[in-house]
């Protein structure tokens, strides 16, 4: 939480008391008048638009229920035919909407949550994508909507959702934006386009009143910054910066405080009138003060329009028809509550005359004498005026325009402009993540310095070949795998650039081009940093013409590897199949760069993908500048014979080593390169070809972010799983019948009556409770860099059983962190007072006997409403309670929260599943199946929700109030019908100073008389809950400390006597609830089964991932066999049966890849929830992820095994490919636990996806692959080679493979030789094949002249030069990599033990 806060227009303070008169005046009003008059001296013509619309009819494809597919379902394709065939229906989301705002006016749009609010507001901002059809016109002054299209900088809409760089500064947001809008004719009398600049940005700051925040973060839900009414603020800022004619603003005051958010109406009011704007506004729970701000209201009921006409004859309308508007009530919550059978109150004597529904309502309104007046107005886009008006609209934005910027085009400044702001805007996000980009940095040496150290001095004759080339490779491979964060990071950015591009910012090449001049300092810089520690610690070739060749190369290629990612990241819309794309693309690209398979080897059915490969370019430039013009002897194995008694040059000849001249004891470096079809003469035409590909790259990411669009609004939808299907369907139909026999609507008033004595009924089966909660001198301190702050400073207060408890204040003053410090939720800082439930210290079972439903929604996902509350009741219900009983409670919850038409439907994400409020609804319930038995906490149950759900959510607390539990709730600007349902009221300053504790009274009288008191009377018809805020924090406070005044109070004293009183009284009586002593209500045993079946039901139904991994398993392992197809027997081939092996690994980076977001989501959920309520133990959480995962990665196995194992050419005898099998499984686990314990201990998935190459890349180095176990350097080879579980994998998978196969030399591979004065080459070499040379293979051993030999005579030979002594390895080295299983999974245990922290206790 932000704790910031919001200082509610302090500024404009002292403006408001002046003009208490008319509370309408916005204290900045003259400022924008002095800049209009500015205009329009200085010739510039002003722009007015106005919107007009009729017979707007929108439809899109109907998605009420989709079927959320599991794993086994997705391929019963007859099923699929089947429901394939239907038309999917359509939906129509608004009905023949019409309306006309013109210049000057305002309009509120009102309806519920999917009555196709936003929807309206998206065609009356010219956002029509992701609707399938759209009917009718909608006019902007006089132009249709086709010919709007290029003023969209104009026409401007503010979305729901705040998207940001949550690394920039609230100024640096505010200054890309005006940058951005700088006209190019400016008014008379500023002195320079940059002074405008300062001066607009300065006026939208001091108008939302939040300048002090200019230099702190924007933030996000994981970076800390300004608080959530603050960010929201700065979107409103973003927006008015467009200095558009027409705004949308969707529900812009979600988050504010009530004080703020009338003062945001007045700030629009004012704008509006002064500058001629046609403002449309949607809100939920907008207070009368903000209602009455508007011209006119429009009323929606699911696309039905019911009422459209001025703001003042709304309520007579609507009141005239027979629904009654309770005294104090909010205006705009009782016009959309008419249409709901539950809110409206029906005056008496028109029970039988109302209208029953939206279609009867739309009905009378229609033959009302508004519905004429209204219409009358319809033709405005053909008058006169508005052709005046669109003309000098024209002319205006022209004005504005850059002179360079095409006659159509929707933005402001010249793209060079753009380029410009957009570059400084990437430097500052990288700037302002410095985390992120030194561990980039820090990885890139760490990297660097390890692998200079394993390819540590290689030395210059034929043993070094292989170790030369292999470090060549690995700085190709470390700086493209380091840019595949750019998939990640395309799709962190795309919201806030649709956005900015929708407001008509800046163009999106602008922004590719800032990207590509941001990446070249960085590269320069990583690249160096590599390049000067890698190439000297390998004693590459020491000329720096050579090093410089070598730099300039690897900058090439990792510019071109940042762009090819990007591009990918830019073509694709889902981030699932970008990952999926960019993982199987880096796998080919490594596979054909020429070092695992040899150029001349590659099979013809792939050998094109070296062709448009940049990494092979690369490589064989970076070969060429190596080895150009050097002469390599041959050594070791190379030579043949040599040993004692074999020194004469003129009878030994090279062997292995291609290139080499059969005779000759040494090979020329440009032989070498020639035998892999290499060239010193490509090096320079390689470098270009690789800036061609980057061209190429750049010019794709151009082409695919100019293409974005936002992913259409289908309105939510619900996921039923497949396996549920049935089930709801069954309740569907009965619902309707039921619908079917009322529907006449003859329900009147008695009905409810009955009904309501059915719900006391099963009142009788909730849970009583009966102990005091209580907290006295509660203070609460956290250290920040600049001191110790207080957050609570000597809180008292209590919760009785039945009483329902508010707890208010304005944004930053302390509710949420006095909930957290009450439910024992805080792991930091320190606390002091006494917490105390009847009198006694809190009991070991607090945390789970207390319900506490946090703000956000956190939930599983792939759970269904009545699986995540079933989860709940199991695990933290006691354990002596049947099994029986604790499903039967949660049947009543269900019923009492009225969600059994959801309880099989899946909870979802938002937007796909569950709405906001439903959410909301679970959140309760989740809590509530718990059978808390001291009392519950809410933390903002109504914020985000519109004015019907809050007041059902409110009205359900003081349902169970009434029954006996004690609630304490915290709230947001609650309406006076809300704030009446509470008994008393805790109400906090800023930094935690009570103002109030004490009872609400009947209405609020007992706080208004309180306040009156003391100076600020209550107005008639004002909220007493808004007054009360204004008080307190804003314009309202008189300058006291209304701190001070409490503390000096009677009722403070009162207050403080009475909690003794309780305490006393409390501990002298047995307790309420007893504690029984378990942290945990149930065993880990049971916890264990519970736990790990939620697992296995949410992967089996998770099919996105599944399908990722057997995609990702299947495509590698078939790409892997066909380009390693059919190996046969020669000693080059040997190395491709290692790279083949050694290409397995390479599953793992992908999956992981994948799996770690998993984790960290569910991660999130167990530490945000549920550990905090002591549901089940971090134990049981990662066993039962651990257990999930287990089956679809043995089908994995098989899978790859499948596809792999034989289209190489393997070994068919049972006994090799069993036991290959059993390896292969076993990595599987390996690698999954390596991946989990990265994420059990990663702060987010962006940290897990830096350390994932570290890891990987060291455990890759060392395995013996890259580096023969001889040539590793003593520092690393005694501990790490053997710590790794890799070098475990190659080992068996090798012996396996190759024990005991013959090895046939192909012509080249021999060493052929002359032996010394006629001897046979056998007596000759009787010696060498004794010793060094016992492994080799003597073709013809009675000739005299042209020995033949080979290097190998079997396989096992070529494995004892590679560590692997004997065939017992292969099964050694198997039952090592199954203690890796144990030993990773273990890690992931230790790791997650490490951050589970314990909660903070009152001292």
């Amino acid at each position: 939480m932000g704790v910031q806060g919001d200082s509610s227009s302090s500024s404009a303070a002292s403006a408001q008391e002046e003009n208490a008169v008319d509370n309408r005046q916005w204290g900045l009003k003259h400022k924008v008048e002095a800049i209009k008059e500015l205009e329009q001296s200085s010739g510039i013509p002003a722009r007015e638009l106005g919107v007009t619309w009729k017979d707007l009819t929108v439809q899109v494809i109907n998605s009420d229920a989709a079927i959320q597919e599991n794993v086994l379902s997705q391929f019963n394709i007859p099923k699929k035919i089947q429901e394939g065939r239907q038309k999917p229906p359509l939906k129509t989301i608004l009905d023949s909407s019409h309306g006309c705002v013109k210049p000057g006016e305002m309009l509120l749009v009102l309806g519920r949550p999917g009555s196709g609010c936003t929807t309206l507001l998206n065609l009356l901002a010219n956002k029509r994508e992701g609707y399938v059809a759209v009917n009718g016109d909608v006019h902007f002054g006089s132009l249709n909507a086709k010919e709007a299209h290029k003023y969209r900088g104009q026409i401007v809409m503010n979305n729901e959702e705040e998207v940001f760089f949550p690394t920039l500064t609230v100024g640096q947001t505010m200054d890309f934006a005006t940058r951005l809008n700088i006209p190019y004719k400016i008014p008379d009398g500023v002195a320079s386009p940059e002074e405008y600049r300062k001066e607009n940005m300065d006026f939208l700051l001091e108008a939302m009143s939040i300048p002090h925040t200019k230099d702190t973060k924007v933030g996000n839900e994981y970076v800390r910054g300004v608080s959530g009414g603050e960010r929201k603020r700065v979107s409103i800022m973003e927006c008015m910066a467009s200095r558009g004619s027409v705004f949308c603003w969707d529900n812009s005051t979600r988050g504010l405080d009530a004080s703020t958010a009338l003062e945001w109406a007045k700030c629009i009011r004012a704008m509006t009138d002064v500058m001629g704007l046609s403002t449309i506004v949607t809100l939920y729970q907008a207070s009368n003060g903000i209602y009455d701000l508007f011209d006119k209201v429009l009323v929606l009921d699911y696309g039905k329009e019911i009422y459209y006409g001025p703001m003042k004859e709304a309520r007579p309308f609507m009141e005239s028809l027979g629904f009654e508007c309770q005294e104090g009530a909010n205006v705009a919550d009782y016009l959309t509550g008419v249409t709901v059978p539950t809110e409206r109150v029906v005056r008496s004597g028109f029970e039988k005359t109302f209208p029953r529904n939206a279609d009867q309502l739309r009905e009378v309104y229609q033959k009302s004498d508004i519905y004429p007046r209204m219409a009358a107005e319809y033709n405005y886009p053909t008058t006169e005026e508005a052709r005046e008006r669109t003309k000098q609209f024209e002319e205006g934005v022209a004005m504005e325009k850059d002179k360079h910027l095409a006659k159509d085009s929707p933005y402001t400044v010249s793209f060079y402009q753009q380029v410009k702001a957009c570059i400084a805007r990437q430097y500052q996000i990288v700037l302002g993540d410095k985390p992120t980009f030194l561990i980039k940095q820090g990885s890139t040496l760490a990297q660097a310095l390890i692998a200079g150290s394993l390819f540590y001095n290689a030395p210059d004759n034929s043993a070094g070949l292989f170790v030369k080339s292999g470090a060549l490779f690995f700085s190709l491979l470390h700086n493209s795998l380091i840019s595949m964060s750019e998939v990640t990071d395309s799709f962190s950015g795309r919201p806030v650039l649709l956005k900015q591009k929708g407001l008509g910012f800046f163009h999106p090449a602008a922004f590719c081009i800032a990207q590509v001049a941001a990446d070249i300092p960085v590269i320069i810089m990583q690249v160096t940093v590599w390049s000067i520690v890698l190439y000297f610690m390998v004693a590459l070739s020491m000329d720096a013409g050579a090093w410089f060749t070598y730099w300039i190369i690897l900058i090439a290629a990792t510019m071109c590897m940042t762009a090819f990612f990007r591009a990918i990241g830019a073509a694709f819309r889902t981030f699932d199949a970008a990952s999926k794309v960019s993982g199987f693309m880096i796998s080919a690209l490594i596979m054909y760069n020429g070092y695992m398979i040899q150029k001349p080897k590659m099979h013809p059915w792939f050998g094109w993908i070296y062709w448009i490969n940049p990494m092979a370019y690369s490589f064989d430039a970076l070969l060429s500048n190596e080895f150009h013009d050097t002469i390599i002897p041959c050594v070791g194995v190379n030579l043949v014979p040599n040993g004692p008694g074999y020194a004469d040059l003129e009878h030994q000849s090279c062997a292995g080593v291609g290139g080499a001249i059969q005779g000759d004891n040494i090979v020329y470096g440009d032989n070498y390169l020639k035998s892999l079809s290499y060239s010193h003469a490509h090096v320079w035409r390689n470098f270009g070809i690789i800036w061609a590909w980057w061209v190429l790259f750049v010019g794709i990411t151009i082409f695919a972010t100019s293409k974005w669009r936002p992913l259409s609004e289908g309105g939510p939808s619900l996921l039923i799983p497949r396996e549920k299907a049935k089930i709801v369907k069954a309740i569907q139909n009965n619902d309707e019948e039921k619908a079917g026999a009322t529907s006449s609507g003859e329900e009147t008033v008695y009905d409810k009556e009955a009904s309501a004595g059915e719900a006391k009924d099963s009142d009788k089966d909730l849970v009583r409770n009966t102990s005091v909660f209580t907290w006295k001198n509660l203070t609460y301190t956290v250290k920040t860099p600049s001191g110790d702050r207080v957050l609570l400073d000597n809180v008292h207060g209590w919760v009785k059983p039945g009483m329902l408890g508010a707890l208010m204040g304005s944004s930053g003053a302390g509710k949420t962190t006095l909930l957290d410090v009450l439910a024992q939720r805080k792991t930091d800082g320190t606390i002091k007072g006494s917490i105390l439930v009847d009198g006694r210290p809190l009991p070991v079972s607090f945390q789970r006997s207390a319900g506490y439903c946090e703000q956000l929604d956190v939930h599983e996902p792939f759970s269904t409403v009545r699986e995540a509350l079933e989860f709940s009741a199991l695990l933290r219900q006691p354990r002596e309670v049947p099994r029986e009983e604790k499903l039967k409670y949660v049947d009543t919850i269900i019923d009492l929260l009225e969600l059994h038409d959801l309880a099989d439907t899946l909870i979802g994400r938002v937007g796909a599943g569950l709405s906001v409020e439903q959410r909301k609804r679970v959140t309760i319930g989740v809590e509530l199946v718990a059978k808390p038995s001291i009392l519950i906490f809410l933390d903002e149950p109504t914020s985000g929700l519109d004015g019907q759900s809050a007041y059902n959510t409110v009205r359900f607390l003081r349902k169970l109030a009434d029954v006996g539990q004690a609630v304490l709730v915290t709230i947001h600007q609650p309406s006076q019908q809300l704030f009446a349902q509470f008994d008393t009221l805790l109400l906090l300053a800023k930094g935690g100073k009570t103002v109030y504790f004490g009872e609400i009274g009947d209405n609020a009288q007992t706080v208004k008389d309180y306040f009156a008191k003391y100076g600020a009377p209550c107005p008639e018809e004002t909220n007493p809950a808004e007054h009360m805020i204004d008080v307190v924090s804003g314009s309202l406070s008189k300058g006291k400390d209304w701190n001070q005044v409490w503390l000096e109070s009677p009722e403070h004293q009162a207050v403080t006597e009475e909690l003794d009183r309780i305490i006393d009284d409390a501990a002298s009586k047995p307790p309420g609830t007893l504690d029984d002593g378990h942290e945990f209500a149930m065993p880990l045993w049971e916890q264990l089964k519970i736990v790990s079946n939620r697992n296995n039901i949410s992967l089996f139904r998770n099919t996105d991932y599944i399908n990722n991994k057997l995609a990702l398993h299947i495509g590698s392992a078939l790409f892997n066999g066909f380009s390693f197809w059919m190996i046969g027997d020669s000693v080059s081939d040997l190395q491709m049966r290692l790279f083949t092996i050694f290409n397995f690994i390479f599953v793992a980076p992908g999956v992981i890849a994948q799996l770690q977001p998993l984790f960290i989501e569910r991660r999130n959920i167990f530490e945000a929830r549920e550990k905090k309520s002591k549901m089940y133990s971090w134990i049981a959480f990662v066993t039962g992820l651990v257990i999930s995962e287990i089956p679809y990665l043995c089908v994995c196995a098989v899978l790859y095994f499948a596809c792999w194992y034989y289209t190489t050419g393997a070994p068919h005898a049972s006994s090799r490919a069993g036991g290959t099998f059993f390896v292969m499984l076993m990595y599987e686990f390996v690698y999954t636990g390596i991946g989990q314990f990265i994420a059990a201990y990663a702060p987010n998935a962006i940290f897990a996806t830096l350390a994932n190459p570290l890891v990987i890349g060291i455990l890759v180095s060392f395995c013996g692959v890259l580096v023969p176990y001889q040539q590793i350097q003593v520092f690393w080879r005694y501990w790490i080679y053997y710590l790794n579980p890799f070098n475990y994998l190659m080992g068996s998978m090798l012996v396996f493979n190759l024990w005991d196969k013959k090895i046939e030399c192909r012509d080249q591979e021999f060493a052929v030789f002359n032996p010394p004065n006629g001897t046979t080459c056998a007596e000759y070499l009787e010696g060498y094949m004794m010793g060094m040379g016992h492994a080799t293979n003597l073709i013809n051993p009675g000739a005299t002249e042209g020995c033949r030999v080979c290097q190998y005579t079997s396989g096992s030979d070529y494995l004892q030069t590679i560590n692997l002594k004997s065939y017992g390895y292969g099964w050694r080295d198997a039952g090592i990599v199954c203690v890796f299983v144990a030993s990773s999974y273990a890690m992931v245990y230790a790791l997650m033990k490490l951050r589970t922290k314990t909660s903070k206790k009152a001292e």
